[in-house]
């Protein structure tokens, strides 16, 4: 008989299910893992479940760099989503020296409940002993924060504005903060607020009030952010970050704004404040910092941080709750995002 991995798939829009698949064959110089935690992204994977996320129509051209449309790159159902997880060393293959038996791996291996790596990929990945295994869960999101602040290239005593204080916008906050800034954190939900403020923003902005881009040039006697980022995906939130900004100075743009771009006018602060819009996501370092920077040192970078207690990741976690309950997180997600902030699926 052949042991099988349950596996979280999306079937449709607004439908999650728990299916199985065989379980990979154990090589020569592999292990295997069996997960403890899986991380929902409630951006990227939201996507999915919404039936918005533009690889549904759409193909990525890797030669051209470009979209093409009419071209599905992953239809549904989708079986490989989920890029942040912990597991337990529970096999190892043939020759392998340089983990054991029990233990903790961090990595990106889906919402699956058992997978196979190389055991030199492991051993880059462990977690020590001693350290809460929930960390392990942010090594992804946590490199996107970081990769998002190296853009940012923020300087001690600046002022950067932070645009949604969801998991990224929470991560992003606190490395600012280490980085030297003055930092100002905004979202509309009263409680992401008060958590940024508890892990060490220096001004929050409920921006249900209005005003935002007057409230912060009022802070800084009316030049304006240093640096703001939009984490938070909103069209409107991008608009008003630019406009919060000091004249010939940065935004950068973390969120995947879907669709079209209501909201966003280009025609105003944009065009009369010199303001540089860049982009940021984890597919790639910035060209002057590539020959340093690279995902695993993100990854570990975050991971180090946090395990040293300088950084503060697992009071982000609102949820733990099995994998048969996936499909009830993602709609808690959808429907009541103000009630959940990282959810995260045991096994």
């Amino acid at each position: 008989m052949v042991d099988e991995s349950l596996v979280m798939r999306f079937d449709a829009p607004g439908v999650v299910s728990i299916g199985s698949e065989p379980e990979a064959a154990l090589g020569e110089g592999e292990v295997r893992l069996r997960t403890l935690y899986s991380g929902i992204s409630a951006g990227t994977e939201m996507t999915y479940y919404r039936g918005t996320n533009r690889y549904l129509e759409q193909r990525w051209d890797s030669e051209r760099r470009l979209l093409v449309a009419g071209e599905a790159q992953f239809p549904y159902p989708v079986s490989n989503s989920g890029y942040e997880e912990v597991g337990t060393i529970a096999e190892l293959g043939l020759g392998v020296t340089q983990v054991r038996v029990g233990q903790r791996v961090w990595g990106t291996w889906g919402h699956r409940s058992s997978a196979v790596v190389a055991a030199e990929h492991a051993a880059a990945r462990v977690l020590p002993d001693d350290a809460d295994p929930l960390i392990g869960v942010f090594s992804h999101i946590g490199a996107v924060g970081l990769n998002v602040v190296l853009d940012a290239d923020i300087h001690v005593g600046e002022t950067v504005a932070v645009f949604g204080l969801g998991v990224l916008g929470q991560n992003v906050a606190q490395l600012a903060r280490l980085n030297g800034a003055r930092v100002v954190g905004v979202d509309l939900i009263p409680s992401r607020l008060a958590l940024a403020r508890e892990l060490g923003a220096d001004v929050t902005l409920d921006a249900r009030e209005g005003e935002v881009a007057e409230r912060i040039r009022d802070l800084t006697g009316a030049r304006g952010a240093d640096v703001a980022i939009e984490v938070s995906g909103n069209a409107r939130a991008l608009h008003e970050a630019i406009r919060a900004t000091a004249y010939s100075s940065r935004v950068v743009a973390a969120g995947l704004v879907p669709g079209d771009a209501v909201g966003l006018r280009l025609g105003e602060e944009f065009h009369l404040n010199r303001v540089s819009v860049v982009s940021s996501q984890i597919s790639g370092v910035a060209p002057a910092l590539a020959h340093r920077w690279d995902r695993y040192r993100l990854n570990t970078t975050v991971l180090g941080l946090a395990i040293d207690g300088r950084l503060q990741l697992t009071p982000l976690v609102s949820h733990v709750r099995p994998l048969t309950d996936a499909a009830a997180m993602f709609d808690l997600l959808d429907k009541t995002p103000d009630d959940a902030l990282q959810v995260v699926l045991s096994f």
